[in-house]
C-alpha cells in the first residue's frame, strides 16, 4: 500500500492563508537547531507567550521553517496571531515533539538527577 501524504491543516493568519504540513527530513536538521535553546521549556501545553519572551529569536526562526514562510513575515504578525500559529505548528508536528523531543528531556532530566544526587555507594 502506498504512503498518502499528510493532508494540509489550513489556518488563517494575518490575512493569509496558510497550508500547514508536518516537517519533512530535510527541514529537520535546521528545525532542530532552532528549537535547542527552549526543548527543556516545552511541554504538552506550552506556555507561548514565555516561550516568545524568553527565546524570541530561536521561536521565530523555528516558526519561519515549520511554516515554510519568510523570517520577516513571522516576526511583523500580532502577538495573537504568533501564539496561534506556534501552537498550530506544534499540533502538525505534534508526533516529533511527542515521539523524539518529550522523551529526550526526560532522558535529560534522568541524567542531570543522577549527576546531582552522585553515585550510590556499593553495598558491604
Amino acid at each position: 500500500m502506498a504512503v498518502l501524504p499528510p493532508v494540509p491543516v489550513e489556518i488563517r493568519v494575518a490575512e493569509q492563508t496558510l497550508a500547514l504540513t508536518p516537517l519533512v527530513l530535510g527541514e529537520l536538521p535546521a528545525f532542530a537547531k532552532a528549537i535547542q535553546p527552549f526543548t527543556a521549556d516545552l511541554a504538552i501545553e506550552p506556555d507561548w507567550l514565555r516561550l516568545l519572551g524568553s527565546h524570541g529569536e530561536a521561536m521565530i526562526e523555528a516558526m519561519a521553517i515549520a511554516s515554510r514562510q519568510p523570517r520577516e513575515w513571522i516576526a511583523g504578525l500580532a502577538l495573537d496571531e504568533a501564539i496561534f500559529l506556534a501552537q498550530a505548528l506544534f499540533e502538525v508536528n505534534a508526533d516529533f515533539f511527542i515521539q523524539r523531543v518529550v522523551p529526550k528531556l526526560g532522558e535529560a532530566v534522568s541524567r542531570i538527577g543522577s549527576q546531582l544526587v552522585g553515585p550510590t555507594p556499593a553495598s558491604a
